[in-house]
């Protein structure tokens, strides 16, 4: 019965965490963005993402990693035999690189609160994407296990990452036209003024 309820929270964890980890990096992007404001507006906007960013990181994010990682070790704890399938040790691999993104955005939240950051919202952008493939990664490590298609894997993880790049290119390009558009109409009304 301990498996259940060490899986079920195991789960509730890990979607916790990564919803923590895709909005924190979106607000990340808010952020930078913000200095392309004239001010007031870029000191209101910083002040209330660094609010934002703070206590998602605390409160949501970082307890979502605890109790992901706790309940790991309660599963393993259930049926230690595990510890001996490579498929896990993979799966622990891309865990810890997880960790370590998480712990990086946590640097980063720091840099941009003493303004050190240089990242700009395009490069964020491409930031916010690391997690979607390590979840997919570990994902499909859980479920498969020992019989993972590596090859057909591989070329899902590659299509992936050619759709991600593509669509963060995608959006820069309408958002260039966007801002012309906007600053050809501003024009035309000041000439007519």
């Amino acid at each position: 019965m301990a498996y259940y309820w060490f899986k079920a929270f195991h789960l509730i964890g890990v979607v916790v965490w990564f919803a923590g980890l895709f909005y924190l990096v979106r607000l990340f992007v808010y952020h930078a963005e913000a200095a392309e404001q004239p001010e007031p507006a870029r000191s209101i906007l910083k002040a209330q993402y660094e609010i934002m960013e703070k206590r998602l990181y605390n409160i949501i994010t970082t307890p979502g990693m605890v109790v992901t990682v706790a309940m790991a070790i309660g599963l393993i704890s259930t049926e230690p035999e595990v510890l001996k399938s490579g498929w896990l040790h993979i799966k622990l691999s891309f865990v810890a690189l997880l960790l370590i993104y998480h712990f990086y955005c946590g640097r980063i939240m720091k840099q941009l609160e003493k303004n050190e950051c240089k990242w700009t919202g395009q490069q964020f952008r491409a930031l916010n994407e690391a997690p979607t493939l390590l979840l997919v990664v570990i994902v499909l490590l859980a479920i498969f296990k020992s019989q993972l298609p590596l090859d057909l894997t591989t070329w899902l993880i590659v299509a992936l990452v050619i759709f991600m790049v593509a669509a963060i290119q995608l959006y820069a390009k309408k958002r260039r036209k966007d801002r012309e558009k906007l600053l050809q109409v501003t024009e035309k009304k000041e000439l007519t003024v």
